[in-house]
């Protein structure tokens, strides 16, 4: 299916592995030049090398903290230096701490705000002037099954994930005019290095073994099994595309059928 995405120029956040990294890669398939970022430069400049070579897209690694917004004006500049304005945002941050309520204290909720609500907001008003200039533009946020159906022990996620729901919905109506869609995808358990951290900290806590908990998650998946990054990748292609000319303001839920509510 033809997406007419080749030359675009998409700012892929959090993209130096799992699923921002599954993402870029899909994107740069479609011919798509790429800017990625990521707090571990190490790890995003050998994301950006392997990408160019085996796709030979335009990719740029710029290394932040999506948590400070200066980091993330400075992010915008370089990319306008570089291509004179983004077409398509991925919003994207690694998850908050797993924790139950009594567990955490007030930097973690400050913590987690700036890094699952407010890195999307910033990002969000960083290019939408631009997109309203050229009277085009695709934001899509990366959200959690969390923000449809709360988890145990994620109590940070359960809160800050819906907020971002929010965020869509809201930024979606403001911008249709200017032909800006805006949407959300709600990913379930791909084994991700996320994945495996929450599963480590329940392991610790509960004083289980990994493979164990492992094997329960993917017990409660309909499909029967975790999902591949790939496969998330590929919607967001198609969000960003030609071929989602009518979608905004829409939630969707790629989990293999783990959430059991009815919206």
């Amino acid at each position: 299916m033809e997406c007419g995405l080749k030359n675009k120029v998409a700012l892929v956040a959090a993209s130096s592995r799992g699923l921002g990294k599954a993402i870029a890669w899909a994107l740069a398939k479609e011919g798509t030049k790429l800017v990625i970022c990521a707090r571990d430069k190490k790890v995003l400049e050998k994301t950006a090398d392997d990408i160019l070579l085996k796709t030979g897209v335009t990719v740029f690694p710029l290394a932040i903290d999506l948590t400070e917004v200066s980091q993330i004006h400075w992010l915008m500049d370089e990319t306008l230096d570089l291509f004179g304005r983004v077409d398509i945002l991925i919003t994207n941050a690694g998850g908050p701490p797993s924790g139950e309520f009594g567990d955490l204290q007030s930097a973690d909720w400050k913590q987690a705000n700036q890094l699952t609500l407010m890195s999307a907001v910033h990002l969000s008003q960083a290019v939408i002037p631009g997109m309203q200039k050229q009277k085009w533009g695709r934001i899509i946020h990366l959200a959690s099954v969390t923000a449809r159906q709360p988890a145990d022990n994620l109590t940070l996620s359960n809160i800050f994930r819906p907020a971002v729901i929010g965020l869509t919905k809201d930024l979606a109506r403001q911008y249709a005019k200017d032909n800006i869609l805006v949407n959300a995808v709600c990913p379930g358990y791909f084994l991700t290095d996320r994945v495996r951290q929450l599963v480590r900290a329940k392991a610790e806590k509960s004083k289980q073994k990994e493979e164990k908990l492992l094997k329960e998650m993917t017990r409660q998946i309909p499909l029967g099994r975790m999902g591949d990054p790939a496969e998330l990748a590929s919607m967001v292609v198609f969000l960003a595309s030609e071929n989602a000319n009518y979608i905004t303001g829409s939630v969707f839920t790629i989990d293999g059928g783990l959430v059991k509510g009815l919206y």
